[in-house]
């Protein structure tokens, strides 16, 4: 008879790296769920999204994009005009984060009512 204990994530191999760690490292951080939200429907400019995101910093939003478009995940798209006009939006790759986003949506309504 074995009577050893086991973990209830056993079956969960991080053996190789974890791909949750490696989600969360990619899409983790208190603003890029939430300009990945803003940018599910449509291609917003730089002012746009900042308006949408609520208190980030001009500073803070232009680092999360730039991570977010090095990641595969956003799209910077620059106009040739003067005042410069820049638009961001989701690439297919982005795309493919809906499904999570729109769950932790989900979530948080349902959730947020508890607090």
């Amino acid at each position: 008879m074995d009577t050893k204990k086991t973990s209830r994530f056993e079956n969960y191999d991080c053996s190789g790296g974890c791909p949750v760690e490696a989600t969360l490292e990619v899409i983790g951080g208190k603003w890029k769920g939430v300009i990945l939200f803003h940018l599910l429907g449509e291609t917003k400019r730089f002012g746009e999204l900042q308006r949408a995101v609520g208190s980030v910093t001009q500073r803070m939003l232009t680092k999360q994009l730039r991570e977010l478009e090095r990641e595969g995940l956003v799209h910077r798209k620059v106009y040739p005009v003067v005042p410069p006009k820049v638009e961001y939006s989701l690439t297919e790759k982005g795309q493919t984060l809906k499904p999570i986003i729109t769950l932790l949506q989900s979530w948080g309504q349902e959730h947020l009512l508890e607090r």
